[in-house]
């Protein structure tokens, strides 16, 4: 038999949230986000989850030819574009869009002689200052693409640093819209901005915010950028993390748990040990506290997360035993509510599931 821990991917809950970002931006059309292998659920899985995406944005050009290889013959954006004048003549032979968010980008279309001409996304720096050309660079930049016989069509693109939170401090969404429409201006071209932030909050935004394409991102995976919970929102897990009770353990009051002894019991107890470590991908700096469920019922963690364990509190349990089903996130308990706990974001504990966690597929509401 094998270890009895497994990730199951709910391929309905993707499609389920796919269908909630369209209604949040009906007017646009949109790239489902399936960088760092779909958030931790797989490509191919992402591929059939979100097949009716109108396109799928990733980051590395080896994952898009395999997109195209296994069928996929929408539209595929390269998010962080190309790294090497080596890899342009393969966007034109898959087929691939891809941001172009510096000058040596820029350069490298204009030395390349291209068969037939690729699509681009020309990003602006509007206030994330990670990638994109300033506000009053870029239309000179996109004058030199537009040059280019090799480019054909130009999307404005840009990403917003504080979409969970309408009203940052120090940098409003409002505010990167106004320093987008600037740097654009009248430029031709489609418009793409919104990150899941700016999908979910798009009702408030209103006109303000214009997109012919937009880019969600977790939410697609039943994940919030911030604020309210992915229930508010109306969005359901895509992974459901589940285990057994492997061991058991009665302590008593000055006993204490696991590596560094850093939980001592404050009176007598039941600890289950779970098969789950942090070489599964659990948040090995999870504290004690951190919610889990052991056959239906709420308990926490307590003592360190090891490599291939984790304790748990099973005193509240009253029928708990080995083989008692343990569920670690997912359909039943909030993968944001257990990264909040560890002091991490749900993207986080989805793209750090391992290679050796056995992965299934199942519908929500069953055991995989």
């Amino acid at each position: 038999m094998p270890r009895p821990l497994s990730a199951t991917i709910h391929l309905d809950s993707m499609q389920h949230n796919l269908a909630r970002a369209r209604a949040c931006a009906p007017h646009a059309r949109i790239w489902a986000v399936v960088k760092a292998n779909a958030y931790g659920h797989g490509l191919e899985r992402a591929m059939r989850g979100f097949a009716g995406a109108d396109g799928l944005a990733l980051i590395e050009l080896e994952n898009a030819v395999r997109l195209r290889e296994a069928g996929w013959s929408r539209p595929v954006l390269l998010l962080e574009g190309f790294f090497d004048p080596s890899d342009v003549p393969l966007l034109a032979e898959h087929n691939i869009n891809s941001a172009v968010h510096n000058i040596e980008q820029v350069k490298m279309l204009e030395y390349t002689q291209l068969y037939r001409p690729i699509d681009v996304h020309l990003k602006m720096n509007t206030g994330m200052n990670r990638l994109g050309f300033r506000p009053d660079e870029y239309a000179a930049a996109y004058q030199r693409l537009r040059a280019i016989p090799g480019v054909r069509n130009i999307t404005h693109m840009t990403h917003f640093a504080n979409a969970d939170e309408l009203e940052h401090p120090r940098l409003t969404i409002a505010e990167q819209v106004r320093r987008f429409q600037f740097g654009a201006g009248d430029l031709a071209g489609e418009r793409s901005l919104s990150n899941s932030g700016g999908v979910l909050h798009q009702a408030e935004l209103g006109d303000s915010l214009a997109n012919d394409w937009v880019r969600p991102g977790v939410m697609l995976y039943g994940g919030t950028p911030g604020g309210r919970s992915a229930l508010d929102y109306g969005l359901r897990p895509t992974m459901t993390l589940r285990s057994e009770i492997i061991g058991i353990q009665q302590i008593e009051a000055g006993d204490t748990v696991g590596y560094g002894s850093r939980f001592e019991a404050s009176g007598p107890m039941t600890v289950g040990v779970v098969a789950c470590g942090y070489a599964d991908g659990y948040p090995r700096h999870a504290p004690h506290g951190t919610p889990v469920v052991v056959d239906g019922v709420r308990t926490t963690l307590v003592g360190r997360v090891s490599m291939d364990m984790m304790t748990v509190d099973l005193t509240p349990i009253r029928n708990a035993r080995i083989g008692s089903k343990v569920l670690l996130w997912g359909d039943g308990l909030p993968i944001d509510e257990v990264a909040h706990s560890a002091g991490t974001i749900g993207y986080e504990l989805m793209c750090a599931l391992a290679g050796r966690v056995r992965v299934l597929e199942g519908r929500m509401g069953t055991d995989g």
